[in-house]
């Protein structure tokens, strides 16, 4: 959902300066091990990915997820709304918690705010541990703009799913429908979910002070699923790590043929800007697919401020019309591809806590370009012609949110 930047001033954005990135290959295991060197966790094979679109398909999977666990699920969510496919979710997980499951839910105190109170009431009624992540107050004045953006469930430390996606009505149905939420989720089975758990598990400590263990949820081996091999990239700016970021700029100065971004909030700071000109002037195919339309205008306005330099460089843009675009997911040289939380802001790079699940597979990345060209029949290409015509409504928006873009 939108960034949080109007919440509060406490917090400043906090990223890495990078002066010089290596150049490397996206297909080389050398790739792979700088990336673990900076992400603290490594590359692990025999893992099945499949990729879920929207609703439609989010949804459902999920409540596969919840209804076949056996033992545990660790579910976190930053954004909890009203609606029909919500309201399935809370009631599932209060079945599982009455039928003696361990299930621990975690919210981000501003995502869930419009939270319905009798969805988490009947969750804890049913047994379920219910906890808010850095919940608001006077005494916590100097956290509240570090908030948890992630999104994992997992089960039994055997399955689980990340990605963009929210727990609300808007984002039912088909990625197509005015006023709701065009998405992207990953299913995931095989080793690499101990590392998605392990990003759950950092955040319920920090909480709870309760520390997750046990083969309940690190089982101690964990079966190959598939041929897939992954690795789960996740960073807090307010603990110091910068992993999520330095993950974004070594995948984008190592392409050698494309870059296929789709991503809702697009506030990249001057290295990442000069990444993709640099990379574009090089001969790489780069492709951006941005919103039309998000739920804060002022953010899509100051995001298009920098577009002209990107379009001179030869990067094509694309706005997405059919729905309201949420999904983010990049792909690289058809080989390489990340989905998650990370939005290309501030915010995340500098405040929230995200996480990602990146993927080493060409058949992963293939369906992942076939996806993007599909969301581009439904989009508009934004010329440099009609980007420096934009209006004066246009530019005012822009001016004024340069004051608040380190919280955007």
């Amino acid at each position: 959902m939108a960034a949080t930047f109007l919440v509060s001033g406490a917090g400043c954005a906090r990223q890495e300066t990078v002066l010089h990135l290596p150049v490397l290959d996206v297909g080389n295991p050398t790739f792979a091990k700088t990336l673990a060197a900076y992400a603290g966790t490594g590359v692990v094979g025999g893992n099945r990915v499949e990729v879920l679109l929207n609703g439609d398909e989010i949804f459902p999977a999920k409540l596969r997820v919840i209804k076949t666990a056996r033992k545990t699920i660790n579910y976190a969510q930053y954004v909890w709304e009203e609606g029909e496919p919500s309201e399935a979710i809370a009631n599932a997980l209060a079945e599982r918690c009455r039928g003696g499951l361990q299930v621990n839910i975690l919210l981000d105190a501003v995502g869930a705010l419009s939270m319905p109170a009798d969805y988490r009431q009947r969750m804890v009624a049913a047994g379920c541990k219910v906890e808010s992540f850095r919940p608001l107050g006077p005494f916590a004045i100097d956290k509240v703009n570090y908030r948890n953006h992630r999104r994992i469930l997992v089960a039994d430390g055997l399955v689980g799913i990340t990605g963009g996606s929210g727990t609300s009505g808007k984002w039912g149905g088909n990625g197509r429908q005015a006023d709701h939420w065009r998405d992207t989720d990953i299913w995931v089975e095989g080793p690499v979910v101990e590392q998605l758990q392990g990003a759950f598990a950092e955040n319920w400590l920090e909480v709870t002070g309760i520390a997750l263990g046990g083969a309940d949820y690190f089982p101690a081996s964990t079966q190959q699923k598939g041929q897939v091999a992954a690795q789960v990239v996740r960073s807090s700016p307010a603990g110091g790590s910068a992993a999520m970021y330095t993950m974004y700029l070594l995948a984008m100065n190592s392409a050698k043929s494309s870059i296929d971004i789709t991503n809702p909030y697009f506030l990249p700071d001057e290295k990442m800007i000069d990444t993709l000109v640099k990379t574009a002037r090089r001969g790489v195919r780069v492709r951006l697919l941005l919103p039309g339309a998000i739920d804060h205008n002022l953010v899509r306005q100051a995001s298009r401020s920098e577009l002209g330099r990107l379009l001179l460089a030869g990067v094509q843009i694309y706005e997405y019309r059919a729905a309201l675009l949420h999904a983010k997911t990049m792909v690289v040289d058809g080989q390489w591809v990340t989905v998650g939380s990370t939005n290309l802001d501030h915010r995340s790079f500098g405040l929230n806590d995200e996480v990602n699940l990146v993927v080493y597979d060409g058949g992963v990345a293939q369906r992942l370009e076939r996806v993007f060209v599909d969301d581009l029949t439904r989009s508009q290409q934004v010329t440099y012609g009609s980007w420096k015509d934009r209006g004066l409504a246009s530019r005012f928006l822009e001016m004024i949110s340069i004051p608040v873009r380190g919280q955007m």
